[in-house]
């Protein structure tokens, strides 16, 4: 993808929807980590669950968190205070943790930092305990 953030006007997209798309981009690269196992999918999604879950989220920005760049620690600092009501299942922490950790991907995404995005999903899924 080419770098088409920001926009014309200099704009990116906001943080709860830079944690949209990381949402997305998370799951993507958990299951691509997962996939050759040679499980049936029940037993892949089982463990998808687990890692994608906000508290595996959260821990993963605290495993990354002293590698980020001053930008990236912005984007996760306003995105971690957005406002935002957090699933019925996730406490309130870690919800606003892992939405921290989204956008920063969803950020690099964004940017073209694709080398970057791939580092940092490396460390997480390579101290990933699934």
């Amino acid at each position: 993808m080419s770098a088409d953030w920001p926009d014309a006007h200099g704009q990116m997209p906001g943080s709860l929807e830079l944690a949209y798309l990381g949402d997305a981009l998370y799951e993507l690269y958990v299951r691509r980590h997962l996939l050759g196992r040679g499980e049936h999918v029940r037993q892949l999604h089982g463990r998808a669950i687990g890692i994608v879950c906000a508290q595996a989220q959260a821990r993963a920005l605290a495993l990354v968190e002293p590698i980020l760049t001053q930008q990236e620690r912005d984007v996760a600092r306003r995105a971690r205070n957005a406002r935002q009501t957090p699933t019925k299942n996730a406490q309130t922490a870690a919800y606003h943790r892992a939405t921290a950790l989204e956008a920063v991907l969803g950020y690099l995404y964004l940017t073209g930092q694709q080398e970057r995005l791939d580092d940092i999903m490396r460390l997480i899924l390579k101290d990933g305990k699934e």
